[in-house]
């Protein structure tokens, strides 16, 4: 059978999950007593919550005398490094722009691979539906990036097609009268090279990602490059370096549709899962020659962020957990480090803490959010970046942000970026609205949407993406205002809370158990506050005018953990369990503690 592989590609929420949705409909996966529902392909519960792909997912269909296997790639920056090793394994790229915004940090990421790679991307101009849609200049702004970029004249002369892909429509042009994506398959036909079959070579497959079975334990997912291969037969792993080991295929299986379907054999061009080697890696090569040169090394970017995993000490520890040790924690984060790839684990000697390092904020935070859902308690630090030292220099990674504000915010945006030693490579309004293009430390975005949210007044939208290391730019201003500091353990009550907001922000409601040293709110001031949520008011058989006014509490907004982690400062920690996420103080200031002692 004729096999066409193929990858869409976009920034987060442009509409690929969904157009996948469209094509496993249309390609005939789903049998008719099948029900049906959206965002199939992610599958994972935090993907379905946070609507983003995490993980990158094969899925296949057959188009007349053709499979073609699709790969669903994640569309946020922390989870790029997924989508550079997918697209190793395939002949082209279905590259998706929404008709309104048009390329984003993510889009420009990844299709610099693509590029770089030697592939020929179809561009799909999606949600042409918007009543801002503008999907000719949108077209207009993929030419002039792809020519950025430094496409070749092949490159540059792609085929483009516009599409509703929630209604899963594709049309040649504006007006035409399509109501299926019956043009968009016939362009993959037409478009995407059929993957070379060389059936007569020697077994070579290099996985590009990896998944784990309870049952079978880790599996190699990867691309057949040549020969074929049988469940049962001895193979050879070599490394990069080309270092050789001995191993065995236990099971084969391939995607159809949705499903994971066992064959007994592997063949050159597929995209296939292969069980029964423990400790395949990313990268290296699967043969059945002991003398076959390894496949080209699969680069994996270096973490850029890290944070330590600490057990949970706080007074609270254990109360609403049931993993909780430090054994617990080692075991968890090893087995993470089984599929996850780009996480890195160290264990610091003589601590009962870990140092984990990750693509971003959101790699992580992803990370203990599946822990906390499993049972686990925990504490975390503040999110630290990643520096380099190269011949006495140091490095930081920088990113490249695009930002979209009314035009009335331009004077605070730039304001906030420029404190952040952020700077400005493009700015265009158009409608009242603006479209700003920075290039910003990382350390610089660190904390900053919060802060971004409130001056714009929810209106903004900031995208991010790693671009490279640069030399090191110096210190950075931190939290400017202070925190508020139980200095007792106890319940909140509504009085005590109502006299506390006029000092600030507060992060908890009343009836809520607090412990000495937890972080109850934001101090106006820049210096830390301790408080007592606890007191009550003093009850007296004396009546004035005035002296019993209406408890008016302004409504708090639960705190997310992603804006736990931005936050909090060095000295501070979030503490995670099942059923709450808390800020706390590393240690209490000594006066603090003899305040809370009298």
């Amino acid at each position: 059978m004729k096999i066409r592989n193929v990858a869409i590609i976009a920034h987060v929420d442009h509409g690929k999950t969904t157009l996948v949705d469209a094509l496993l409909k249309q390609g005939g996966a789903f049998a008719a007593h099948e029900t049906v529902g959206e965002l199939m392909m992610d599958s994972n519960a935090q993907e379905k919550e946070r609507g983003i792909t995490i993980y990158a997912k094969n899925t296949s269909i057959k188009y007349k005398d053709c499979k073609v296997n699709i790969v669903d790639t994640p569309g946020h920056a922390d989870f790029g490094s997924e989508v550079e090793r997918i697209l190793r394994t395939v002949d082209s790229v279905l590259l998706l722009v929404d008709a309104q915004e048009g390329p984003m940090p993510q889009t420009k990421f990844v299709l610099k691979k693509s590029l770089e790679i030697g592939l020929k991307p179809i561009v799909i101009i999606n949600k042409i539906d918007k009543p801002a849609a503008r999907p000719m200049q949108v077209v207009d702004m993929v030419f002039d990036l792809f020519s950025a970029l430094g496409a070749n004249d092949e490159q540059l002369d792609f085929a483009y097609l516009f599409a509703i892909a929630r209604e899963g429509i594709a049309r040649k042009t504006l007006d035409d009268p399509s109501t299926d994506l019956t043009p968009l398959f016939d362009l993959i036909m037409e478009r995407v090279p059929e993957a070379q079959q060389n059936f007569t070579a020697p077994f070579r497959m290099q996985p590009s990602s990896l998944g784990y079975d309870s049952y079978l334990g880790r599996i190699g997912i990867g691309r057949v490059y040549e020969g074929t291969v049988k469940a049962g037969d001895k193979v050879f792993v070599k490394k990069p370096d080309g270092e050789t080991r001995a191993g065995k295929v236990a099971k084969i299986f391939v995607s159809q549709g949705l499903k994971r379907a066992e064959v007994q054999e592997a063949i050159a061009g597929d995209i296939v899962m292969i069980a029964g080697i423990p400790d395949i890696y990313v990268g290296e090569t699967i043969t059945a020659d002991e003398n076959a040169e390894p496949l080209p090394a699969l680069s994996i970017d270096p973490p850029t962020i890290s944070m330590l995993f600490l057990v949970n000490n706080s007074p609270f520890a254990g109360k609403e957990g049931t993993l909780v040790t430090t054994r617990h924690i080692k075991a968890r984060l090893e087995k993470e480090k089984e599929t996850n790839v780009g996480l890195r684990v160290e264990e610091i000697p003589g601590s009962d803490s870990y140092k984990v390092s990750g693509r971003g904020e959101l790699h992580l935070s992803v990370l203990i959010e599946d822990m906390r859902r499993e049972g686990f308690e925990l504490q975390v630090s503040r999110p630290e970046v990643i520096m380099r030292e190269e011949g006495g220099t140091l490095f930081e990674p920088m990113e490249q942000a695009i930002i979209d504000v009314p035009e009335a915010y331009n004077g605070t945006v730039i304001d906030m970026m420029a404190r952040r030693k952020g700077e400005m490579l493009d700015m265009r309004t158009e409608n009242g609205h603006t479209r700003m293009e920075f290039k910003v430390p990382t350390r610089g975005l660190l904390g900053m949407r919060g802060d971004f949210i409130i001056e714009t007044r929810g209106e903004g939208i900031l995208s991010h993406s790693f671009i490279n290391y640069e030399p090191f730019k110096g210190e950075l201003p931190g939290r400017t205002r202070g925190s508020m500091i139980s200095m007792a353990t106890g319940e909140t009550v509504a009085f005590a809370l109502w006299n506390l907001q006029e000092r600030g922000k507060l992060f908890l409601i009343p009836q809520t158990k607090v412990y000495e040293g937890m972080i109850i709110g934001e101090s106006s001031k820049s210096e830390d506050l301790s408080v007592n949520p606890m007191k009550e008011k003093k009850l007296t058989n004396m009546r004035a005018s005035g002296s019993d006014e209406a408890i008016l509490l302004t409504p708090v907004q639960p705190m997310t953990l992603e804006q736990a982690l931005e936050y909090i400062a060095d000295d501070e920690l979030v503490e995670v369990t099942p059923a709450a996420i808390r800020l706390r103080k590393k240690h209490l200031k000594e006066n603090d503690r003899k305040r809370s002692e009298r």
